[in-house]
């Protein structure tokens, strides 16, 4: 089972900052590393990488890894495989919500670009196998969170394989009513 931090109002700003988000991602993809090696691959200044880190292990999505590195060099991971938001959380404001759900969106749109771009240099048997698929359904918002938990609950219940041929499967759930809507007497 997957550990998940759910972030207070000050760590979901910490998260808004674009930079921060690719870094926390990065750390859970590829595992740890040092302030240097993320610079090299975000190419930034150590400076500002080192300034980054500090703020996300500040809120507790990374920490030093003490098992690594000497005295010289700082190691950062991860501290949890995700992070769930409850943006309905008390002290959670519309503004901060935005903010945050805007970067994940640029990144989320970053990464399908890049496996778009990808896509046929894939081995054949991952050729076919991911979809960018989308439904309009008219539901009750009951049903939209009963859908929502649903496909949640299966992805989690999902058993990782540690198989020859098991590869990184990147799963984003985007789940939101239609934009530009008239609700009630607006």
């Amino acid at each position: 089972m997957s550990s998940s931090i759910s972030p207070d109002i000050a760590g979901l700003r910490a998260l808004s900052h674009p930079l921060r988000l690719r870094m926390l991602g990065l750390l859970r993809s590829d595992g740890p590393a040092t302030a240097t090696t993320l610079a090299r691959r975000l190419d930034l200044n150590t400076g500002a990488t080192s300034y980054h880190l500090r703020q996300l292990a500040r809120h507790g999505f990374i920490e030093e890894d003490a098992e690594r590195g000497n005295g010289r060099d700082r190691w950062w991971r991860a501290s949890h495989d995700s992070t769930r938001t409850e943006l309905r959380a008390e002290g959670v404001v519309d503004s901060d919500v935005e903010a945050y759900l805007t970067t994940v969106a640029l990144i989320y749109a970053d990464r399908m670009r890049a496996a778009i771009a990808e896509m046929a240099a894939l081995p054949p048997q991952w050729r076919h196998v991911g979809t960018l698929s989308d439904w309009e359904l008219s539901l009750t918002p009951a049903q939209a969170q009963r859908l929502v938990q649903s496909l949640t609950s299966l992805i989690e219940e999902t058993d990782e394989s540690d198989g020859d041929d098991a590869a990184a499967f990147v799963v984003n759930l985007n789940a939101f009513p239609r934009p530009g809507q008239r609700w009630g007497g607006s």
